[in-house]
Parts: structure tokens; C-alpha cells; sequence
């Protein structure tokens, strides 16, 4: 399914895995339970993960905090200017980790993945991650 690599999750893939326990984004999440792939996070990006689930009532910030792993903690300098094509500067610090770090950012937000060619980063859907087509490019 998933062969060992590294990701960075944007934090709706961890709302869309909550709310449905059977999609793509789930089917993510449980290969980061498994080791199967290494979610690597920041501060900046485990900090927006939990304060969203904590505002979203029937979502769970302990269902999901053991997936950041210490071990893959990366913190990395990065200037907040990076990535200005992304519209919301929320969206740059996941941009700016995988790039830092080369892993795949992983997300269902429109912004990210309609200009993929102009970052210098591979962005996909969960789906498309799962459906390894990626690969083939």
C-alpha cells in the first residue's frame, strides 16, 4: 500500500480522518499509526493541528497526538516570506517544512495543490498519496 516514507500532514487531513474513520485521509493516518510512513511535524504545525481539533467539539486531540513522534520532530529556519504565491499564510508553515525536509505534503486544500509547479514541492490529496500514481512520475 504505502511504502516507508516521509510526509507532512496539513491539519485537515486529521479533520477528514476524524469525521470519516473509512476515508483516504484515515487510511493515512493509520499507516502513521502503523510506521509504515514518518509524519515529520514542527512545532508551528503540531500547535495548528491541535488547537483546530480542540475548537472542532466532536473531533479529538488524543486520538491522534501520539502520531507526532519526537524522533520525527524536525525544526528548521524558514523564512516567513517563503512560498508568497500560497494565499493563506497559514498554509506556508506545512508548505515550508516538506520543502525544507523534501517530503510530500500531504492535503486537501485547494490553494496548495492548484500550483504545485510553482513551489518546487510535491503536493497531493490523500487519495492520490494512497493511489501511489505519483510514483510512476
Amino acid at each position: 500500500m504505502v511504502d516507508t516514507c516521509s510526509v507532512v500532514l496539513d491539519t485537515n487531513v486529521f479533520v477528514a480522518a476524524e469525521f470519516n474513520t473509512k476515508s483516504s485521509s484515515a487510511r493515512v493516518l493509520g499507516a502513521v499509526r502503523r510506521g509504515s510512513l514518518r509524519m515529520i511535524w514542527n512545532s508551528a504545525t503540531r500547535h495548528e493541528t491541535r488547537s483546530i481539533l480542540e475548537k472542532i467539539p466532536p473531533l479529538s486531540w488524543e486520538a491522534v497526538a501520539g502520531l507526532f513522534r519526537q524522533e520525527d520532530r524536525v525544526d528548521v529556519e524558514a523564512r516567513d516570506e517563503s512560498f508568497p504565491q500560497i494565499p493563506d499564510p497559514e498554509d506556508r508553515k506545512f508548505a515550508r517544512l516538506a520543502h525544507a525536509v523534501g517530503a510530500i505534503l500531504i492535503s486537501q486544500d485547494k490553494h496548495l495543490l492548484a500550483q504545485p509547479h510553482r513551489m518546487d514541492l510535491l503536493v497531493l490529496t490523500p487519495r492520490e498519496f494512497l493511489s501511489g500514481s505519483w510514483k510512476a512520475v
